[in-house]
């Protein structure tokens, strides 16, 4: 065969081949990457499931008078890797203590916190210097997959169970979880607007905020907006309404502050057993 049968011979095969490869590669699609998850319980509580599969609560009240699923939802949650607590008030403790119980996942909080919450039941051996810090600290956890820092509030932070007098339990605060590979997502415990808020975008920018926007016992949805426009998210979810009467703030107030203090963040409202990915 000389050079130039070859080549015409060559030719049909080649393109053949060229068609089935392309063939190939268009019905083959990568893999999504795994994304972080978002989850709410209702009032202040939240699960976060990061792209490897951890499982973190914040403020974890799962069983909250607006959670009609919130029996079901604490006997079916088989695994926690962290516990996140803001302050010691029973909204957001919640069903901390249940959940370590059964899953042995640490507890993350200020120090004081974490001690008074021994002192009220708290398994000692999940409260260790590992994941406890304060305010202006950060801690990384879970193979460094996951950080924390400890943000203030203004706000008040006691333990009061079965009829006994309140305990001072620390001061209250907020976390500021950075995921690796992830979101980084501000929840600011229950607190009013401060301006000390602004500084926290300048160490690091914040994907989702989750803001209470009540009123009565934290600020409401205008001092909530401009809390809002101190941080500057990219996305606010608000939390910790409508729970109580006395939790009179709502989202489309909320909504209206933000545009009237022409904040720019994203508002997305979630509802009570969503979870949307981040």
């Amino acid at each position: 065969m000389n050079f130039k049968r070859f080549l015409k011979w060559l030719a049909p095969v080649s393109l053949t081949a060229i068609l089935i490869l392309c063939t190939i590669v268009q019905g083959w699609s990568a893999p999504t990457a795994a994304q972080t998850q978002l989850h709410w319980y209702g009032q202040s509580a939240f699960k976060l499931t990061t792209p490897t599969g951890k499982v973190i609560l914040i403020d974890p009240w799962i069983t909250n008078p607006v959670n009609p699923n919130g029996k079901t939802d604490l006997a079916t949650l088989n695994r926690a890797d962290l516990i996140l607590v803001t302050h010691g008030h029973f909204d957001h403790v919640g069903d901390a203590m249940t959940i370590a119980k059964k899953t042995n996942a640490p507890l993350v909080s200020t120090a004081d916190l974490g001690q008074a919450l021994v002192e009220s039941g708290y398994p000692k051996n999940l409260v260790t210097l590992d994941t406890q810090g304060n305010f202006g600290g950060e801690i990384s956890l879970l193979n460094n997959e996951v950080k924390v820092a400890f943000i203030p509030a203004i706000h008040s932070s006691v333990i009061a169970s079965d009829g006994s007098p309140a305990k001072y339990a620390g001061n209250p605060g907020g976390f500021l979880v950075t995921v690796q590979n992830g979101p980084t997502i501000y929840h600011t415990g229950d607190t009013d607007v401060f301006a000390d808020m602004a500084l926290i975008p300048r160490f690091r920018k914040v994907t989702l905020m989750l803001a209470c926007i009540g009123d009565r016992f934290t600020m409401g949805p205008q001092r909530a907006a401009t809390a809002v426009g101190y941080v500057k998210p990219d996305r606010v979810i608000p939390m910790h309404f409508g729970t109580f009467p006395a939790l009179t703030g709502t989202p489309a107030a909320f909504a209206a502050e933000l545009k009237q203090q022409r904040v720019g963040s994203r508002l997305q409202v979630m509802k009570v057993g969503e979870t949307i990915r981040l």
